[in-house]
This record gives structure tokens, sequence and C-alpha cells, in this order.
């Protein structure tokens, strides 16, 4: 069984990936610190890393304020549907509100227009 998250946790684990990966090219930027040019780059640049966090988790708070809330039949908890299918954020349940895919095996790809024809 392939494991799956919801789309809601995928990008915040992809902004809290950008602090760190900002921090770690802020390090690296140390070790050049006889060239002022090169480390002030570094550093920069992992500026932007943590900057993009910024702006990424601010888009999901925004877009999370739109989703729909429904109780996953699974644990019974309220989780947050983002597209035609997702996965409940606590149990990884399949959580679906078009009957047409009912009973279907689970895949992302129903929230792409392409799946939808």
């Amino acid at each position: 069984m392939a494991k799956h998250s919801s789309k809601i946790n995928k990008i915040r684990t992809f902004a809290l990936s950008l602090i760190f990966i900002g921090f770690v090219i802020m390090y690296i930027g140390i070790f050049f610190r006889t060239s002022p040019i090169i480390m002030t780059i570094f550093m920069l640049l992992g500026l932007i890393s943590i900057i993009a966090s910024t702006v990424v988790y601010f888009w999901i708070g925004m877009l999370s304020t739109k989703t729909i809330q429904v109780k996953c039949p699974g644990c019974g908890k309220m989780t947050k549907m983002l597209g035609r299918v997702d996965m409940c954020m606590y149990c990884r349940e399949p959580l679906t509100l078009d009957p047409s895919l009912d009973g279907k095996q689970f895949d992302e790809s129903y929230n792409t227009k392409k799946a939808r024809k």
C-alpha cells in the first residue's frame, strides 16, 4: 500500500524543508569567510529560501481557510479536504465527496482536469 498524506500536510512539509535548506545554505556560506562576496551570496540565497517558506506558509494558510471540513469515517475526527480526493490528516483514510469516485481506488490524479473528463 502506498504511503499517502493530505495535500495540506505535503505543502506544509515542503515549507518546513525550505527553512532547513535555507539554514544549510547559510551555513555553507560561513566556510567562505575569506571571500565576503561569495559568503554574502550564500547568505542571501539562504534568506531567499526562508522568505519563500514564509510565502508558502502564508499561501497554504489562506488556502486552508477555503477547504471543506468533513468528518472522517475512519477515525471520526474533523479533517480538511482540498480537491475532489484527499486523505484524512490523522488516519490517512481516502476521502472523496464526488459520488462518481465512490468505491474506486484512491488516486491523486482525480484532482487534475484530465481526470475529470
